[in-house]
């Protein structure tokens, strides 16, 4: 798969590296061209001069073929104007922007674009939400047995309780994520779209919880 990554800081070098050494290709764009001494020794992708909002730029950059697009400059405004522009002009659904205010967070994501903080870990936060749907581990106990996994699930579970989550996957729901907010869940929480669940349950269970939340929920869960 082909991703683009704007923005060649240290997040932004980082998830590139990451991408290409899962085997993917990537398009890295900054508008400064010394930004790129930044990528890893022996990246083999794009570096793309310019602005990630410019339609010619992302198209030298590959937009045409892109599974997914980060957004991880120092600006927020280019950051959410970029994942907008990628958004409505391309249709590229799979794009996450990196942002420095917290408060702006709750807007962003209710336009639809993941977010990001400003964290040291912000580099996995980004591969997290722009890598394809599944399951990721989040912690595993001192024994393995039991594992908390932070699960990405198929748009028609919107509107279930989170107790149709834990039947069909025999899992616990510990917390979830709206709007960048962990939230612990009551009996009458229900899932929303753009929601994280983390779910609590034996780590050999998870590749089966995979494949169920991937798909659309049975009509009697």
């Amino acid at each position: 798969m082909h991703f683009i990554v704007m923005g060649c800081g240290r997040v932004g070098a980082a998830t590139a590296a990451a991408l290409e050494d899962r085997g993917h290709t990537v398009a890295v764009i900054d508008q400064d061209p010394a930004a790129f001494r930044r990528l890893a020794p022996g990246f083999q992708g794009q570096r793309v001069t310019g602005v990630g909002f410019d339609r010619e730029i992302l198209r030298q950059a590959g937009i045409a073929d892109a599974y997914g697009f980060a957004a991880v400059s120092s600006g927020d405004n280019s950051n959410v104007l970029a994942a907008r522009v990628v958004r409505e002009s391309f249709g590229i659904d799979n794009v996450v922007a990196r942002i420095y205010d917290p408060d702006r967070a709750e807007l962003y994501e209710r336009l639809g674009i993941a977010t990001v903080a400003s964290v040291p870990w912000a580099a996995d936060q980004v591969l997290r939400r722009v890598l394809p749907a599944g399951a990721a581990g989040e912690y595993q106990d001192p024994s393995g047995r039991l594992s908390l996994v932070r699960f990405d699930l198929h748009p028609d579970w919107v509107g279930a309780d989170l107790t149709q989550i834990e039947a069909a996957t025999g899992g616990r729901v510990a917390f979830i994520s709206r709007f960048g907010q962990a939230q612990l869940p009551d009996p009458q929480t229900v899932y929303q779209d753009s929601d994280l669940v983390y779910l609590m349950l034996p780590t050999d269970s998870v590749a089966n919880a995979e494949r169920v939340l991937a798909r659309a929920p049975e009509v009697d869960q």
